[in-house]
């Protein structure tokens, strides 16, 4: 079986994570969760209060973010919880809009990759970080949709929410994501473009592994 490299983009809480985890179980490749490597740095931010992208840098290298399996670890520390805080969530697209901060990820998500049967998901995947990827699929959703997908998450995560405030931040994510001058979430040219709007999780799961494994 040959190396495959999947990507999967799209907007806030279009499924990606979700699907890209199942996806990776099922295929027995490697998920890389670059969404959460941003909130880590987000939260290195906030800790150490400063945008100065040099020191945060400079903390994720002492410190590296690492995954083992479902946990998110920032050094010897485990912060799968708290970078889904709405401290974090509230700061994240301005952190990953750095553009130092972002091309330090990309050269991490590139060594990760490299050798590896891989999917990753994101926000510029399939254009910047694996443009040679074999597969790149970009999901969109209703907001609406998106946003009590989020509200359901955070509640069972504990994280307290409103339902409302939730959509009108994930609007103006996809605003400011789409129109950051570094990487800009879009769909790569060769990517497919798949709506998950009242889509179940096995369902967009099926889509996507039926395109994987015809290529692998």
């Amino acid at each position: 079986m040959k190396n495959i490299k999947i990507a999967i983009d799209g907007p806030a809480s279009s499924g990606k994570s979700t699907v890209a985890k199942v996806v990776a179980k099922d295929l027995e490749i490697i998920y890389l969760d670059t969404g959460a490597m941003y909130r880590a740095a987000t939260l290195v931010s906030i800790e150490i209060e400063t945008l100065d992208f040099r020191k945060i840098i400079e903390f994720l290298q002492e410190n590296s973010i690492a995954f083992a399996q479902t946990q998110v670890f920032l050094g010897t520390r485990d912060v799968t919880q708290i970078i889904r805080g709405n401290d974090v969530t509230a700061k994240v697209s301005e952190i990953s809009a750095i553009p130092e901060i972002r091309d330090f990820m990309v050269r991490e998500q590139r060594r990760i990759a490299k050798g590896h049967s891989i999917i990753m998901d994101g926000r510029d995947i399939g254009t910047v970080v694996l443009p040679d990827a074999d597969l790149k699929i970009f999901l969109i959703a209703d907001a609406a949709e998106r946003a009590a997908r989020r509200y359901k998450e955070n509640l069972e995560r504990g994280i307290p929410s409103d339902l409302s405030a939730l959509k009108e931040e994930i609007i103006e994510r996809d605003r400011y994501d789409s129109s950051r001058k570094v990487s800009p979430l879009k769909a790569a040219d060769d990517a497919i473009v798949f709506d998950t709007t009242g889509k179940t999780i096995p369902e967009v799961v099926d889509f996507i592994e039926g395109k994987a494994r015809s290529l692998m």
